[in-house]
């Protein structure tokens, strides 16, 4: 297996991915008692060219979810997909965070369960707490909320009332 320093990498996936990333920025930071560097890459890619970014991923390694992050931004509904790629290598790990803006009023992503399994269980919390269809989730039930919770409210959505004011409403 080929390693890529962030910089390397970067430049992989410009190349092989060419018309799909929107904005790019590698950060290198510190941490611990020895200051070991790590670093990260961020990327906006195309929400129709996603899929495609992960495959190129799994071309290198298998990359390692850590959670997806949504944010409501008032305009679009952004997913932040948190990857490690050549996870557990020591030294040469990097954190690889994409970003993808979705339609606010449908906000819809193609599901990446059937290339990264481990991906499900927060596609399906982003589901019921943004409102996001993942397009092919095989498994829609609810994690967090409970089943007979009212259908259309999301509660990370900035639209959405507070938990004590839909419970104060239904009361």
């Amino acid at each position: 297996m080929k390693y890529f320093n962030p910089e390397e990498l970067l430049s992989f996936l410009k190349e092989n991915l060419p018309e799909t990333i929107l904005d790019s920025n590698i950060l290198t930071r510190k941490a611990g008692v020895k200051q070991e560097e790590f670093h990260q890459i961020w990327l906006e890619v195309k929400k129709e060219r996603f899929r495609d970014t992960v495959k190129m991923l799994m071309s290198l390694q298998f990359p390692h979810i850590a959670i997806i992050a949504g944010n409501d931004t008032g305009e679009s509904v952004d997913l932040t997909y948190l990857f490690s790629i050549f996870y557990g290598e020591k030294f040469k790990e990097i954190s690889l965070n994409i970003k993808v803006s979705l339609d606010r009023e449908k906000p819809s992503i193609e599901s990446i369960t059937d290339l990264i399994p481990g991906a499900q269980t927060t596609e399906r919390e982003i589901k019921e707490m943004f409102g996001v269809e993942f397009v092919g989730l095989p498994e829609m039930r609810n994690i967090f909320l409970p089943e007979d919770f009212p259908k259309n409210i999301f509660p990370f959505r900035k639209d959405q009332k507070g938990l004590d004011e839909l419970v104060q409403k239904e009361s």
